[in-house]
């Protein structure tokens, strides 16, 4: 039976608006069962039926999008937890302490949602920048063979009813664009994408967004001040990669709470063997990840997990060992 169909049988037009603009999207999926998706789409036909906007209180209208991309995925999370890792550079040998501590928090937090936010691969061999001092860069297949088998580990690390999305980095993107460069004539052609090669669970896209108030995406701005200017330019939450930097800075404005511009930081080791390109100077980046929390669809406070020493990370003032 369609939801659609259903949604009209339960509220009228008159009432469906009333409560949308008296108690939000959630409060209507809470009260009569029908789900955010199928109410956000009910809103967006009314709008067009009589010709006016419908508007949520705050803090739900501050975020009011209507643009449709294909490569943006959306997901639902009421109450619950979402993971969020970036930016691993995966090579082959040992995995990270910060790697070793996302599986486990995939393990104990229950996810509705874990999203790799760009950069599983690193792709040494095909960068445009040329080695340094003869450095031993791996082949691209070994490269290939330790993302899959990472990303396998995180992918039965989530329970399985829990979503998987991979946000494409601008690491992950060499491995097509070499092909796309070198041999057009392969396009479309299974395994000649970087997405073939990842489990059936993992969801690709440029962005994922979640309850329409929150996008992850790998970047947006750059710069020591890009969490702040991520917000700024797209008006809501950003959860970005990218920078390395693992950051959570809120930004207040007259709405009742602040949006957050989120670095997720990274999944590598700051000194690993993919960045000999830094030439062993101090770098501004951290090991960690991030842990959303969303409570009535609104998201609390970003969490850090970040790492402590070869065996621990840091989380709530603890030390876990991985």
């Amino acid at each position: 039976m369609s939801t659609k169909s259903d949604s009209r049988a339960v509220l009228s037009d008159t009432d469906f608006i009333t409560l949308f603009e008296k108690a939000g999207p959630y409060e209507i999926h809470r009260n009569t069962g029908i789900s955010l998706k199928s109410v956000f789409h009910r809103r967006v036909n009314l709008e067009k039926k009589y010709r006016r906007q419908i508007t949520p209180p705050r803090p739900y209208n501050r975020t009011r999008r209507n643009i449709q991309h294909p490569g943006r995925i959306h997901y639902d999370v009421l109450d619950g937890h979402v993971l969020v890792a970036s930016d691993a550079h995966y090579w082959t040998g040992p995995p990270s302490v910060a790697h070793r501590a996302f599986v486990k928090f995939c393990e104990d937090c229950e996810p509705k949602l874990v999203v790799f936010n760009g950069d599983a691969m690193d792709g040494a061999k095909i960068s445009r920048h040329p080695p340094i001092n003869w450095e031993d860069r791996p082949e691209v297949v070994d490269e290939l063979e330790a993302v899959k088998l990472r990303l396998g580990e995180i992918e039965e690390a989530v329970p399985g009813n829990a979503k998987l999305c991979w946000t494409l980095g601008n690491h992950d993107s060499r491995f097509e664009t070499r092909l796309a460069t070198q041999a057009p004539e392969y396009a479309r052609i299974h395994g000649f994408h970087l997405k073939d090669h990842f489990g059936k669970r993992w969801e690709p896209a440029w962005s994922a967004w979640i309850n329409e108030n929150v996008v992850v995406k790998h970047r947006i701005t750059g710069g020591m001040h890009a969490t702040r200017n991520n917000v700024i330019r797209s008006g809501m939450t950003t959860i970005t990669g990218h920078l390395h930097s693992l950051q959570v800075r809120p930004l207040s404005t007259y709405a009742d709470r602040p949006l957050w511009g989120v670095d997720c930081g990274m999944l590598a080791r700051p000194y690993g063997p993919q960045f000999a390109y830094t030439e062993d100077n101090p770098v501004d980046w951290r090991s960690g990840f991030i842990l959303l929390t969303f409570y009535k669809g609104i998201l609390l406070w970003p969490e850090i997990i970040h790492y402590w020493d070869d065996d621990h990370v840091e989380f709530r003032g603890k030390l876990i060992k991985c």
